[in-house]
């Protein structure tokens, strides 16, 4: 079985059945490694070089363990199927969607709150639909369009070994005292492991909103130039502009984060309001940037061989 076999068959285990809630993951062992590591390294004099050095003993432990488990094609595999997030994603996209058409605002800002690390406590409707929404958008890039970049490029050892980077940059790589200095290589390595990704995710979200999924591609094109550097993060901007451009919505703008409240640069024209069905339109375009992703990315894997 080559490669782009294992790939897809990793692919539609994660279609069907979503993260394995019940069975250990993989994710979960890289974090006790990862906090383990932090007790241990946090109180150095030297913060940048104590977090660079936990990096680098992750990163290392992660591939080599993933190696050698891989071996065992069942086991490679589904360790494969582990790192795609397309099911679980689209789940909890639907989960606060449904929420917020049952009126319960209460109940839709603490199922957000499990999702983001923004305040939800006092987020209105249209507030709770935009972070959902920016939350999806964002995660098409780590949790589907790189995982498949790096699988195709050099097998599950090298997807799990990003897996581990997003890992360590989600739990370190905050701006604030006490992770600016320890967190920093985290947060860089994440912006540069997912640079080429986040830019073919924008490229391929355009005739996946309009082609596939019926949405204003005109606007998807002309936002996606306009905006994809608006954020703070080199990269976050690129799959959301694509979007905000298609749906005709505006991410950014004024956003709450630990109390104090941020004015993020707006992406997207804001030609509509936010209404709750926009999740359900993310979620479709989402779900055919994973398959047209699997395609583009099979297709130049046979060209190359």
């Amino acid at each position: 079985m080559n490669l782009a076999e294992k790939i897809i068959i990793a692919y539609c285990l994660d279609l069907i059945f979503g993260d394995p809630y019940r069975i250990p993951h993989p994710v979960q062992f890289i974090g006790k490694l990862v906090s383990s590591l932090e007790k241990k390294f946090i109180s150095h004099k030297n913060k940048r070089f104590a977090g660079a050095l936990l990096n680098i003993i992750v990163l290392a432990a992660t591939y080599m363990v993933s190696y050698f488990l891989g071996k065992n094609i069942f086991v490679e595999i589904y360790l494969m199927y582990t790192i795609f997030s397309t099911r679980c994603l689209a789940n909890e996209g639907e989960k606060v969607c449904g929420i917020l058409k049952s009126g319960d605002l209460g109940r839709a800002r603490r199922e957000l709150s499990y999702l983001v690390s923004r305040d939800t406590q006092s987020m209105e409707a249209r507030d709770i639909i935009r972070s959902t929404m920016e939350t999806i958008s964002e995660n098409i890039v780590d949790g589907i369009i790189a995982p498949m970049f790096f699988m195709f490029l050099g097998g599950m050892p090298l997807a799990m070994t990003y897996k581990a980077i997003n890992t360590m940059d989600s739990m370190l790589g905050y701006k604030n005292e006490k992770y600016k200095d320890f967190g920093w290589f985290s947060a860089k390595l994440d912006d540069v492991v997912n640079f080429v990704p986040a830019r073919i995710t924008g490229v391929l979200l355009i005739p996946v909103s309009s082609f596939f999924c019926g949405y204003d591609f005109k606007s998807s094109l002309r936002v996606f130039f306009r905006d994809r550097l608006n954020h703070a993060s080199p990269n976050s901007a690129h799959p959301e502009s694509s979007i905000a451009g298609a749906i005709g919505v505006q991410f950014g703008g004024r956003t709450s984060y630990f109390g104090t409240v941020h004015e993020k640069p707006t992406i997207g024209d804001g030609n509509k309001e936010f209404e709750v069905g926009d999740i359900d339109k993310n979620i479709k375009i989402m779900y055919g940037s994973s398959l047209f992703g699997l395609l583009f990315f099979g297709a130049v894997y046979f060209v190359i061989l």
